[in-house]
């Protein structure tokens, strides 16, 4: 090994969650200079061909949630230092923001337990641009003044008590990850009695070209919407606000049906290398 040779440094940068212009411009300055852009599927390609330096080498190291396949974090982990080690400014780009469901803490672990200096960069998360592309208020006078970033992709993640918790709350809740168990979290609001007020809005492929949005009171989602099929990423607002949708929509939903973030192929070090 070469013990003289310059640790680079790597830029962890949230991306936005789609629309490729919702991307800070502390983030749009490292693209600009990054020699390696690691990427998850959930950033707009867009961001890359039209943003990023040209002469970088651009890896796709996406996950998706039981669906296709999915790069493991730990080979991440690794391109994130090898990359480094060879001196190489490396942004790390993460789809909406850094810190909001995004493994950073893997990541961060990695580059200091190899000394590698980093920096984070937030960004827009999902949950703030799916929300004013729905002209959706998260918080709102009379309608809510707390919110709530949940998960629920695996129906084991949430006791029961946190369900009768969250069927009582004035928050507005809003659930990550969760399009698959869209029936169950229904099914729990509604048996925990929430609010005859509350309503749930289902954000398909927010701040995209692709979006749609679909709305109704929670207790009316099951006649509605119970065998909708959605497409990754997909996004619940549950809450008083949720109904606001209708009020302030300022987009027409999409009716292309397409995948606007590409399906994942590659799963290994060396095939995404490659």
């Amino acid at each position: 090994m070469n013990n003289n040779r310059q640790t680079g440094k790597v830029i962890i940068a949230g991306a936005g969650p789609g629309d490729p212009e919702l991307i800070t411009v502390k983030a749009l300055r490292w693209l600009q200079q990054a020699e390696v852009i690691i990427t998850d599927r959930l950033v707009s390609e867009v961001l890359i061909q039209e943003y990023a330096n040209k002469q970088a080498l651009v890896l796709h190291v996406g996950k998706q949630c039981r669906k296709g396949a999915s790069t493991p974090q730990q080979i991440i982990n690794e391109l994130l230092v090898d990359y480094a080690l060879q001196g190489k400014l490396v942004v790390r780009l993460k789809g909406g923001d850094v810190s909001i469901f995004s493994n950073i803490l893997d990541e961060l672990n990695a580059l200091v337990l190899a000394k590698i200096p980093f920096e984070i960069v937030p960004g827009v998360t999902a949950a703030s641009g799916a929300a004013a592309y729905a002209g959706i208020p998260l918080t709102a006078r009379n309608y809510s003044n707390a919110v709530r970033v949940i998960t629920y992709y695996k129906t084991d993640l949430l006791n029961d008590a946190y369900w009768k918790e969250l069927a009582v709350t004035e928050d507005t809740l809003v659930f990550y990850m969760s399009s698959d168990t869209i029936n169950a979290i229904v099914d729990k609001l509604t048996g925990n009695q929430i609010s005859r007020d509350a309503h749930i809005a289902v954000i398909e492929q927010a701040t995209t070209p692709c979006q749609r949005v679909l709305t109704a009171n929670v207790y009316d989602y099951a006649l509605k919407y119970k065998k909708e099929q959605y497409i990754s990423p997909t996004l619940i607002i549950v809450g008083k606000v949720a109904a606001l949708h209708e009020q302030f929509q300022w987009l027409t939903n999409s009716s292309s049906g397409r995948e606007y973030f590409p399906p994942i192929a590659k799963t290994s070090k060396e095939s995404v290398r490659a």
